[in-house]
């Protein structure tokens, strides 16, 4: 049966459950509480459970090695199963994007995220599909790595609990048909109605009379 490996990305332990960086981990969560699934368990320096979705084995996991080292854990999963980078999804937090906004790409660069950073350097290509959870940037007078480990509070959770949600079925989505399907149905804008064109004037003629303003009298 293929196999399709889900990566959520946070920092283990409870110190750190809950918090904007850990979101990646609710998302995987998430997906755990439906049917069918295997209990969690220690692997590849990871949590890891399995589920079957569409005729594919999907392999969940947590990484235990830090934020920083995220890479290390998918290494040795892909090593192992022999999977394909473009068979690999993560799930991240964004502080560059609006609070519960999702974005789906099928490669791209870190963007300054650094459990996607090392995962990059341990793959060694930037091509593999990462969804991306927006939790809001952290202001202008607040640092950003303390920001990261901060939790939601109570007038975002209700936003945040939602994102997760849409995070999962959007898993979902990319296992079932693919990565330009998910960024279809997750990025799609709906398209701007384009502006009527008017009609241009009609040239008069010579030969046509034109009505002409009175001559203002001497």
């Amino acid at each position: 049966m293929p196999m399709k490996l889900v990566v959520g990305l946070g920092n283990p332990g409870p110190k750190y459950e809950g918090t904007r960086h850990n979101i990646g981990f609710a998302v995987l969560d998430y997906l755990a509480t439906g049917p069918g699934l295997s209990t969690w368990r220690s692997r590849f320096q990871s949590q890891v459970c399995e589920m079957v979705e569409a005729n594919e084995q999907l392999l969940l996991m947590k990484p235990e090695t830090f934020m920083n080292l995220s890479g290390r854990a998918v290494r040795q999963a892909l090593d192992f199963f022999k999977l394909n980078v473009s068979d690999v999804l993560v799930v991240c937090d964004d502080i560059a994007l609006p609070l519960g906004k999702l974005r789906v790409r099928a490669k791209g660069s870190h963007g300054g995220q650094n459990g996607l950073r090392n995962i990059q350097e341990q793959l060694g290509t930037p091509e593999y599909v990462r969804l991306r959870i927006g939790i809001d940037p952290p202001g202008e007078y607040i640092d950003a790595a303390e920001y990261v480990l901060s939790r939601f509070k109570p007038g975002e959770k209700a936003a945040i609990a939602d994102a997760v949600a849409l995070a999962a079925q959007s898993v979902l989505v990319w296992v079932r048909s693919g990565v330009d399907v998910c960024m279809n149905r997750v990025n799609g804008e709906p398209k701007a109605e384009k502006p009527k064109k008017e009609k241009p004037a009609r040239k008069i003629e010579k030969n046509e009379t034109e009505s002409q303003p009175p001559k203002p009298e001497d």
